[in-house]
Parts: C-alpha cells; sequence; structure tokens
C-alpha cells in the first residue's frame, strides 16, 4: 500500500471545500467522500483517468469524487501518491499545474 503525501495547498483546498460545504449541511458528506477517494488511492490499480494535455502528459491523474463535482489530482511516484489538488470540475482549470514541480 503507497503512502498518501498531500500538497499543502490541496490540504487548504480540502478544508475551505469542506467549510463552504458545512454552510450547505453537507460537510460530513463532502470529508467522507475526500477520505474514501484518499482510501481508494491506496488500492491498486487506482480507479482514475489521466488529467487532460501537458498534466496528463507528465503523469497527473484524477479521481472523480462521488456525488461531489470536485477531482483529486495526483501523481503516482516511486515511494508514494503525491495529491497535488482538490479540483472544482469547471473553476479555473489546471490551475494547481506548477505543483507538479514539487
Amino acid at each position: 500500500m503507497p503512502a498518501i503525501r498531500i500538497h499543502p495547498e490541496a490540504a487548504e483546498e480540502a478544508e475551505r471545500v469542506t467549510e463552504w460545504y458545512e454552510n450547505e449541511r453537507l460537510g460530513k458528506d463532502f470529508e467522507a467522500a475526500v477520505d474514501a477517494a484518499l482510501d481508494l488511492l491506496a488500492c491498486d490499480p487506482i480507479p482514475s483517468v489521466p488529467a487532460s494535455g501537458v498534466a496528463g502528459e507528465r503523469g497527473a491523474r484524477r479521481l472523480i469524487l462521488k456525488r461531489f463535482p470536485y477531482d483529486v489530482v495526483f501523481v503516482e511516484r516511486a515511494d508514494h501518491i503525491w495529491v497535488v489538488a482538490l479540483a472544482h470540475h469547471s473553476r479555473r482549470p489546471a490551475f494547481w499545474r506548477d505543483r507538479l514541480r514539487t
């Protein structure tokens, strides 16, 4: 089972979105969906799709959350899975691409 490492900005995104969904009374559901996605990332094979464009060519993949319009964007590394973003399906596409370098 590979280790999961989360980019600090991805963790902040998850916190902000969870807070927003708390106002909609869905915070616990959103948090559970993120936790389920992270559990799936530890599985082999990972049920994901390549990210689009250059990011996909660099190995970025996305795991679509159930019930919510968000993807967990990640890269498989030799010894861990690097979660680089929690990205909304229709807002600021590819804002996280620079994170692939870290």
